[in-house]
């Protein structure tokens, strides 16, 4: 008796909870979806797979427990509607949005992520046939430590440190070196007018003020060295 009671309780977990479960049409997030709905919640399936989607809903309850939107994640509006109903359906949220766009946030991915791969990649392509040589990225910090840099910005700089230990894997056989350095901040042109200030000296004051232990304000020459 004690089991069943146990059961119908773990069971509920979820109850009055609201899930929105992208890519819920299939494979992982198909499961996800099941579960959930077997703890009680109530389940948004948002998927780019229109027909496999809305016969899952089907499969799986009323349209007032289970519900299928079309949402492709690299498109905002699709998210932003998929969480606006996801919402809706919960009730009594508050929202609130992140300080970036979409387009400013794949930006800062296309500069960092796909232009040091892009770099890799055809550096390669002259490596390999010669079994040598040694590509280097410039990662930051901020891949190790949070610490209150622009969200797009940490992002590309853990991916950086994601593909350098990727193509490491790859190139290794072929007698090239990839590595990554992670340097705190300089106050360089870029970090100057992220603070919006032409004056290096109080930007290296900032620098200092957070997390600097020796006491030495880090320079680009340094990195370069």
């Amino acid at each position: 008796m004690m089991s069943t009671t146990a059961e119908s309780v773990v069971d509920k977990r979820l109850e009055e909870k609201v899930a929105l479960i992208t890519g819920g049409a299939s494979g992982i997030g198909e499961s996800t979806a099941r579960l959930f709905l077997k703890h009680g919640a109530k389940v948004l399936i948002a998927d780019v797979q229109d027909e496999l989607g809305q016969s899952l809903c089907k499969e799986l309850g009323t349209p007032d427990i289970v519900t299928y939107i079309h949402c492709d994640v690299t498109c905002e509006t699709d998210v932003q509607n998929a969480v606006d109903l996801a919402v809706s359906r919960g009730g009594g949220v508050e929202l609130r949005a992140i300080a970036s766009d979409g387009d400013s946030f794949k930006k800062v991915l296309d500069v960092n992520v796909v232009g040091g791969f892009l770099g890799a990649k055809h550096a390669a392509r002259v490596m390999v046939p010669a079994q040598k040589g040694c590509i280097l990225f410039t990662a930051s910090v901020a891949s190790l430590l949070c610490i209150g840099v622009p969200h797009a910005y940490t992002t590309s700089k853990n991916a950086i440190v994601g593909l350098a230990k990727s193509l490491s894997v790859e190139l290794g056989g072929y007698g090239i070196r990839v590595n990554c350095i992670s340097p705190h901040a300089v106050a360089t042109p870029l970090l100057l007018n992220w603070f919006v200030t032409s004056d290096k000296r109080k930007v290296e004051e900032i620098i200092l003020r957070n997390g600097v232990l020796k006491g030495t304000i880090l320079e680009a020459e340094d990195i370069a060295g």
